[in-house]
């Protein structure tokens, strides 16, 4: 083999020395030529395949102003910064993404602890208050309900003033038999007209005027709720089947129930503008609830009446009457 076959087969890159003739003749060692940039970044990204910090991968574009390493200028650019201490993704984010300002660190206080010694204070005697009133309040929720003790007969003043009426409790829902029953209370009145003339108004249904009000109402009043419902309950037990009075509390309810009437009728303008109420009558429509359908349970649907004697209005039941107040 010639020399010049022998030269056209050396490795690429090699150089023969200055002067002489390639290493196949002359018998020289071939002098190792400078790296392609892919054999340089390749190198310097090492043992994690990671490029190293301030040198980009193979292929970035880089500009002339960075000194990047280019097919050009390979290594001829100055070093554009410092380099991070850690190497690696993890490192190099956190170093582009530092902790913001502000942020607390590991170890500080949170929640209360967190409060000036003033506002802890306030906050502790804040819980302390709802605590000791949410005991206070079951307490006296058990006691309005249990039975018969020594405790209820010496405070049971005290239990009713703080149970009536926002917080009362029955056992109508729980008993062995609950109320099945639906309940319309309803009343008419004999009113004196303005030109002396006296005549007799339609039944009112006061109990369907409370339900349009509670309907649709979020927060319906304690009085809509239960004003009428507890004065007919209080009436019926305190009289028997012929309307008669049943101990001393008799009278009281029928009075109760009569003023109760009075102030719907006139709400209702009933008789007219300028009309007088002067007698008003009572009456009960009972209608069973029906069951439900997997019943076997069979129910009337027809209301049971009671219907209740005519009651005279003294002057001072009645709307316009002067109070206590207005006679002084």
């Amino acid at each position: 083999m010639d020399a010049k076959d022998e030269g056209s087969k050396r490795e690429p890159g090699s150089v023969a020395p200055e002067g002489g003739a390639p290493g196949g003749a002359t018998g020289g060692t071939p002098l190792p030529g400078p790296r392609p940039a892919e054999e340089e970044a390749a190198t310097d990204e090492g043992s994690t395949g990671e490029p190293r910090a301030g040198v980009p991968p193979t292929g970035a574009e880089v500009s002339p102003e960075s000194g990047g390493s280019g097919p050009e200028g390979a290594g001829s650019g100055p070093a554009t910064g410092p380099e991070p201490e850690a190497t690696g993704s993890d490192a190099r984010a956190f170093a582009e993404y530092p902790a913001e300002d502000g942020c607390p660190g590991d170890g500080a206080p949170v929640g209360l602890a967190a409060l000036s010694l003033g506002h802890q204070i306030v906050a502790a005697l804040a819980l302390a208050a709802v605590a000791v009133a949410a005991c206070a309040h079951l307490g006296m929720v058990f006691l309005h309900v249990a039975p018969s003790n020594t405790v209820t007969k010496q405070h049971g003043r005290a239990i009713d003033d703080w149970i009536y009426p926002e917080f009362e409790q029955n056992w109508k829902l729980f008993a062995p038999n609950p109320l099945q029953q639906d309940i319309a209370v309803q009343v008419r009145a004999l009113v004196r007209a303005a030109d002396g003339t006296s005549r007799e108004t339609g039944w009112y249904d006061l109990s369907a005027l409370d339900g349009l009000a509670i309907d649709g109402n979020p927060v319906p009043s304690h009085t809509q709720q239960n004003e009428l419902r507890r004065a007919w309950d209080f009436y019926a037990a305190t009289h028997d089947g012929e309307n008669r009075p049943v101990g001393l509390r008799g009278d009281l309810s029928e009075r109760y129930l009569g003023r109760i009437g009075v102030l719907r009728l006139d709400r209702e303008h009933a008789g007219g503008e300028g009309a007088v109420v002067e007698r008003v009558q009572f009456r009960s429509l009972t209608t069973d609830v029906p069951p439900p359908r997997w019943s076997d349970e069979k129910v009337s649907g027809r209301p049971v009446v009671r219907e209740l004697p005519w009651w005279a209005v003294p002057g001072s039941d009645r709307p316009d009457a002067p109070t206590e107040a207005s006679a002084r």
